[in-house]
């Protein structure tokens, strides 16, 4: 990263080297030519399509004037409307067609490159509030190296955007070396990024993030959900709390509840601050892992819109899933979010991962082996007739 403080209005372009990588991990891989509150638009994994289509890719981010209702929280009421996001993804798709994966798919001789990008939303403000920038960085990898290994791709590597007013060096280092930690977590290079300093455009000690990745599969592996059939099994990995979606409920609950930051979590030996700000687990070592030995059919990263939204969207048409109850442990920091905010467990289900961050589809012959071997991995239910999402 480039340390200099441009004149007003420059941006600084900057070139990132990652010398603690082994260049073999790069050059290992087939040659390449030189990503609800936050709604991902990729192409689905309709080969056809894939094989034609480049498709631009970007998310919607809703920040609109929260409510005063005075009962039961919902996510539009913190300003954050899913409804409307899925409507904008709908009318883009009749402009191009194939929209609705995590990730989006270009072919590359006998592989497909896989791209997503997002950000880390308004858990933004929480970092402005408590001081933590080390680890933002590790969320705004997650984010999008999560979405691509969905489709079975490794990460190869990752592109940031930071934005701010005024450079503060000290608070960007800090930051940057999150990014840098979350390329390191999912074995992709940090490839370079873009440092814009705008003034007057943020508030004073503020930032704005992007991250965007790009990964490789080989077309005879991609994980497109096209095989999965009624029986199959879902498999949920357990995530680190809230992750990085939600976070405008989050700010909604905790501006009503009348707790701090500072205050114990209930039920938990760390503050209410911290809870918020772990993050967001990089899946991507342990699910290419669990892919390799065979099995897997689909996989869902658990973002906005919680399992309600992104579990049927790796499924065929006329497949939905159930999910059992008490299946895992539902970490304090949901249990507080529900409670402070008096908010049904419908929403719940449609804002956050509620402790699941991924689910895999697998066959009922490989649950059990991935069970067995897989760190915090969970039978949550199964893959049944009729769509939609049902609890029991």
């Amino acid at each position: 990263m480039t340390n200099t403080v441009a004149a007003a209005n420059a941006e600084l372009a900057r070139c990132v080297s990652r010398p603690f990588f082994d260049k073999t991990t790069i050059v290992a891989q087939p040659p390449l030519a030189v990503r609800p509150n936050r709604l991902q638009r990729f192409p689905l994994l309709s080969l056809s399509l894939l094989e034609r289509n480049s498709i631009g890719n970007s998310r919607l981010r809703s920040m609109s004037k929260e409510s005063d209702g005075s009962g039961g929280l919902t996510y539009k009421d913190a300003g954050v409307d899913i409804d409307a996001g899925t409507e904008l993804v709908r009318r883009i798709a009749k402009m191009a067609p194939g929209i609705g994966g995590f990730g989006g798919l270009f072919p590359l001789g006998d592989s497909y490159l896989v791209a997503g990008t997002d950000g880390v939303g308004t858990k933004l403000k929480l970092a402005f509030e408590t001081g933590i920038h080390e680890t933002i960085g590790i969320d705004l990898v997650a984010m999008s190296v999560n979405d691509i290994v969905t489709s079975g791709a490794k990460p190869l590597f990752f592109l940031d955007y930071f934005a701010t007013s005024h450079l503060d060096v000290d608070l960007a280092e800090k930051v940057i070396k999150g990014i840098v930690d979350g390329c390191q977590q999912s074995d992709c290079a940090l490839l370079g990024g873009e440092t814009a300093e705008m003034p007057d455009f943020y508030a004073k000690g503020e930032y704005d993030l992007s991250g965007f990745a790009v990964g490789i599969v080989k077309k005879d592996s991609v994980i497109d959900g096209k095989s999965i059939v009624a029986g199959d099994v879902l498999i949920g990995l357990h995530s680190s709390g809230v992750h990085s979606n939600g976070f405008s409920l989050v700010r909604r609950v905790l501006a009503r509840s009348g707790f701090s930051l500072k205050d114990q979590l209930p039920g938990a030996a760390v503050t209410l601050g911290e809870a918020l700000m772990a993050p967001t687990v990089i899946y991507v070592k342990q699910v290419l892992d669990i892919i390799g030995k065979g099995g897997v059919k689909g996989i869902a990263h658990i973002t906005g819109g919680g399992f309600t939204d992104n579990i049927p969207r790796v499924f065929p048409k006329a497949l939905g899933a159930v999910i059992y109850n008490n299946s895992w442990n539902v970490p304090p920091v949901f249990k507080w979010i529900q409670q402070a905010g008096n908010i049904e467990d419908a929403e719940m289900r449609r804002t956050f991962n509620m402790g699941i961050g991924m689910v895999l589809v697998v066959s009922k012959e490989a649950s059990q082996r991935i069970l067995e071997d897989a760190s915090g991995a969970y039978h949550i239910g199964e893959v049944v007739n009729g769509e939609g999402v049902t609890y029991s």
